[in-house]
């Protein structure tokens, strides 16, 4: 039974994946058809596409009462986007980036992780009531978001958006935008519902399931772009996908999915929540460090030996 399980939970990974592609293929070339600029499509609707099975996956875990999936997701995508996907590409090729990422959009992501622990610890920070991720502190991430979003197409207005548009037939792009929006809403609800059954028929928790399995197979559309991206040499692209997600993962994914419903917030991960935070700091600090203004093969291999002791962490914290 189990297994059954386990390949439902695949399946609605690859599902969430091709859903995510579709809608992002059908509404670009819906966009383009009725001439919006490809730089609004893509501060959007690409931007969009790769953090799309992270939203989907925390809305039907809200709604489900699943919420420990939901935060593991959440903090365990965003640890998995700096250590594991910025360590294999820097691997694969090193990553030399320009200074807006560098004093901009890093930062940013520091800052609204370090948000989002002052908002989740009313314990520590107000004195009363019980540590949670309230309606309220939703919305104020999505004010976050929606200043970050009102920055960047402010300050790329007079950038070139790197890479080509797809041109569709007018049905096909529809039918691309329908078949995406059911993928992932079938692929989302298979993965929480799969997730929950199989950390209860192991007898392990919900949140190292969500730490772990849900947050790396949410992370793949960011795996795949940024190897696609340094296969072709745009650093800036690997790099920016993974701090953009990052930002979108807490002040769009978590400020919808908070605003939904309220999310109580376990202490433990306060664990986790450090290790993003050290996540963005050992980024911001390693461009200034060996490869200046990169990522080198010696950092991307640091990056990916951190993942596999955080790994190794949450394993014997959550688990054993």
């Amino acid at each position: 039974m189990i297994w059954i399980s386990v390949l439902g939970f695949l399946a609605g990974f690859v599902l969430l994946i091709q859903g995510g592609d579709w809608l992002v293929d059908g509404a670009s070339a819906l966009a383009k058809r009725f001439n919006i600029s490809e730089i609004v499509i893509g501060l959007t609707v690409v931007s969009f596409g790769t953090s799309a099975p992270e939203l989907i996956v925390n809305v039907f875990a809200s709604f489900t009462n699943v919420e420990n999936i939901a935060l593991g997701n959440i903090l365990g995508s965003n640890i998995a986007n700096v250590f594991l996907v910025l360590g294999v590409a820097a691997l694969y090729r090193p990553l030399a980036l320009q200074g807006r990422t560098i004093w901009r959009e890093i930062p940013f992501a520091l800052i609204i992780t370090l948000v989002l622990g002052i908002l989740a610890n009313d314990l520590v920070f107000v004195s009363y009531g019980r540590n949670i991720l309230s309606n309220g502190d939703g919305l104020l991430l999505l004010v976050f978001f929606l200043f970050f979003m009102y920055y960047t197409f402010g300050s790329s207005l007079d950038e070139e958006l790197i890479g080509e548009l797809p041109t569709l037939p007018l049905k096909k792009s529809v039918l691309f935008v329908i078949a995406g929006m059911l993928g992932l809403a079938i692929g989302g609800k298979l993965v929480v519902d799969r997730a929950e059954f199989i950390a209860y028929s192991m007898g392990i928790s919900d949140a190292f399931i969500g730490l772990t399995a849900v947050a790396l197979g949410t992370s793949l559309p960011e795996l795949i772009t940024s190897l696609n991206a340094a296969f072709k040499s745009n650093s800036d692209i690997a790099v920016g996908n993974v701090v953009g997600s990052n930002i979108f993962n807490i002040a769009l994914v978590l400020g919808v999915s908070s605003s939904i419903k309220d999310i109580p917030y376990h202490g433990s991960f306060n664990l986790d929540l450090g290790v993003a935070t050290l996540a963005m700091i050992f980024l911001f600090g390693f461009m200034f460090l060996g490869k200046r203004h990169g990522i080198g093969r010696w950092e991307g291999a640091l990056f990916a030996l951190l993942y596999i002791g955080y790994i190794v962490m949450v394993y014997f914290t959550r688990v054993v």
